[in-house]
């Protein structure tokens, strides 16, 4: 097996990061069941293909309180680890206010219902993209 340097020189994914964009219909999947165990409020899947190459679907949820935020960013990164999904990439936790989970092909943003309010993701990723420009 190589090492996570070696990998990084040949080409090929480190140990335990090989699966990581395997099956985004899966993650996608282990994402919304593990929200809804956890008693995730409003979740929404936005579907970003053709839309950007940041990842194929993009998951909007709330929480009740920074706790509860918090509660489901840790049962949603334990999950991901315990499913093979190597490790996600956080950022927010600490205020719980909104915490976004990169797992590759699957983003997820986990809000209080009033910060998610103000941002108010949905309809921003949701939008047609306009007709591109022809410049002749």
């Amino acid at each position: 097996m190589r090492t996570p340097r070696e990998g990084a020189t040949h080409g090929t994914p480190p140990a335990g990061l090989a699966s990581f964009r395997a099956d985004p219909d899966r993650l996608l999947k282990v994402v919304l069941d593990t929200l809804d165990g956890s008693k995730a409020e409003d979740i929404v899947v936005v579907d970003l293909k053709g839309k950007t190459s940041i990842g194929d679907h993009m998951v909007i949820a709330s929480g009740r309180s920074q706790r509860h935020v918090g509660a489901l960013a840790d049962h949603l990164i334990k999950k991901l680890k315990d499913e093979g999904y190597g490790r996600a990439r956080v950022e927010g936790q600490p205020q719980g206010d909104w915490v976004l989970i990169d797992a590759g092909d699957v983003i997820v943003h986990l809000f209080r219902p009033e910060v998610r309010d103000f941002y108010n993701l949905e309809k921003m990723w949701s939008a047609d993209r306009p007709m591109e420009r022809m410049v002749v």
